[in-house]
């Protein structure tokens, strides 16, 4: 997942999907980008949070930096430092409508979305804290990718079923960590001829922990 997704349905819709309640207050775009706020099911609400935990950064003279945003959690670094606070306690949800990743040569890139056949939404799996820098933040946990993207990208975002959710939101780490698996079954591909610039990163530069 290279930094851009869509979410097209709104607040009450998608908490009625959910069985949570709406923060009617929750403003995101229908396509979601690093920094910006995208839709997350957490604590029994679907709200508004920012898309990326802040990354600290200095420069050459150790001067502080503007943050980075970072918006995928490996499966194999859930339970490293940066990760495990949030993975321990504060798992959640990202509704998702489609993904996008960069296809092509270099500089020359293209949009190619991903998602689930006859879902105009589904989630995938979240981590989310609060932050100084942006208040409350999240991140998307990401898996080896799909056999039908893998001439595109070798990771993809960790699609929970609907039975598989609570067991994210509510078991162990150790439930948590055996769902985090490969999605099975189809996925649907839409190549577009729409270039990549503006629509996050290409994947050389995404931050992915």
């Amino acid at each position: 997942m290279c930094n851009l997704y869509r979410m097209t349905k709104g607040t009450q819709e998608v908490a009625r999907m959910f069985a949570v309640e709406p923060d009617l207050s929750a403003n995101y775009g229908a396509e979601v980008y690093p920094g910006y706020p995208g839709l997350v099911i957490a604590e029994g609400r679907a709200r508004a949070m920012t898309w990326g935990f802040p990354l600290v950064m200095k420069g050459r003279q150790g001067q502080p930096l503007k943050p980075k945003p970072v918006t995928n959690a490996r499966e194999d670094k859930l339970t490293t430092p940066f990760w495990r606070e949030s993975f321990v306690a504060r798992r959640c949800l990202v509704p998702v409508s489609q993904w996008a990743e960069a296809e092509g040569e270099k500089g020359r890139m293209t949009r190619t979305w991903y998602g689930l056949p006859d879902h105009d939404v589904f989630a995938v799996a979240g981590l989310w804290r609060r932050s100084v820098e942006w208040g409350d933040v999240y991140t998307v946990v990401m898996v080896d990718g799909h056999p039908q993207m893998a001439e595109v990208h070798d990771r993809m975002p960790l699609i929970l079923s609907h039975a598989a959710q609570r067991y994210w939101l509510e078991g162990t780490p150790e439930d948590a960590l055996a769902l985090c698996q490969t999605w099975e079954d189809a996925i649907t591909v839409e190549q577009t001829p729409e270039r990549w610039a503006g629509g996050g990163c290409e994947p050389e530069q995404t931050l992915l922990f």
